[in-house]
């Protein structure tokens, strides 16, 4: 009898185990009934005053696998609440998209600086779940610490070869994009985010060659938040192809003359009258016609023309 009992404990036990086993298998494989985090902004910065800023707000975004009555709100690193981004709303099955803008539960006051997590309760399952995805507020703009050059450039982007572009050197206090404004306007935007880098300035804006004429450079950086440094002027560099040293001259009749010729080409080419020429030399020595009158001459050097009134008499 007593072995007989023995048995049936022992078959009683193991059929128990096997239970609890699965039981607690069953319990490894329930699917979290929130899913799909991955688009969760990491950092930003809600003070962003950067032209089109994408960055001045964090999205929250995640999958419900049934419809559910949720309520979503913000903890910082001591598991506060402060702020209150959905107070009750039922979202069908599916994903949801949510947008936490930075500021505390009244609406107005921007949270300071450091780490928060979205939590989500689930009203129907009574189930609070916080989600591991930390969302930062960084509203410090990083700082240019060093640049070059400085003072007074040129540049011929005639793509000759020859001073086509201006190098900028810069080192700065934390990984940032580097920023070049021309004459204010946005010229360069680096794409990694680097503690040093070049950029460089080929003359032209949103894609345009600009005319030739002198332009103030400044330089700036940004980090990923979206937080820009103060633009710090640096460089003024002109813009400059082909000049002449004078644009009228007066001479007598077939008499000679010469003309100067500033470029950073090797080779020009003139018009005047009905003579024409190319020359490496930057100093033109032309006849004037025997006839008296106003007469035109042109140089071109590496596709731009510069032009000079020439009066005989």
């Amino acid at each position: 009898m007593a072995r007989v009992l023995s048995t049936a404990f022992c078959v009683a036990l193991l059929a128990a185990t096997a239970v609890a086993f699965a039981l607690t298998e069953g319990a490894k494989t329930e699917l979290s009934p929130i899913y799909g985090t991955a688009g969760i902004t990491k950092v930003f910065s809600p003070t962003c005053k950067v032209p089109q800023c994408r960055t001045n707000q964090a999205s929250i975004v995640f999958s419900l696998r049934k419809r559910q009555r949720i309520q979503v709100w913000i903890v910082n690193k001591n598991s506060e609440r402060v702020a209150t981004i959905v107070s009750g709303k039922t979202f069908p099955k599916g994903r949801v998209s949510l947008i936490f803008p930075g500021v505390g539960s009244d609406g107005v006051t921007i949270l300071p600086d450091g780490d928060y997590q979205p939590v989500i309760y689930l009203t129907g399952d009574h189930r609070t779940i916080t989600l591991p995805n930390v969302i930062q507020i960084d509203t410090t703009p990083p700082q240019v610490t060093s640049f070059s050059p400085k003072g007074f450039r040129h540049i011929s982007p005639d793509n000759d070869g020859r001073n086509d572009k201006l190098l900028i050197h810069y080192a700065l206090n934390g990984p940032a994009h580097g920023v070049l404004l021309v004459d204010g306007r946005q010229a360069v935007f680096t794409r990694g985010k680097k503690l040093r880098g070049t950029m460089t300035w080929a003359g032209t804006i949103d894609g345009v060659l600009q005319p030739p004429g002198k332009y103030v450079l400044s330089i700036a950086a940004q980090d990923a938040a979206g937080n820009r440094s103060k633009p710090i002027p640096f460089v003024v560099v002109q813009i400059h192809y082909v000049s002449l040293g004078s644009t009228s001259y007066s001479v007598a009749p077939l008499h000679r003359f010469a003309v100067f010729v500033l470029t950073d080409a090797k080779d020009i080419s003139w018009l005047f009258d009905r003579g024409r020429g190319t020359q490496r030399s930057h100093t033109l020595r032309l006849r004037a016609p025997r006839k008296p009158g106003t007469y035109q001459l042109f140089v071109t050097a590496a596709g731009h023309t510069a032009r000079a009134t020439v009066t005989v008499g």
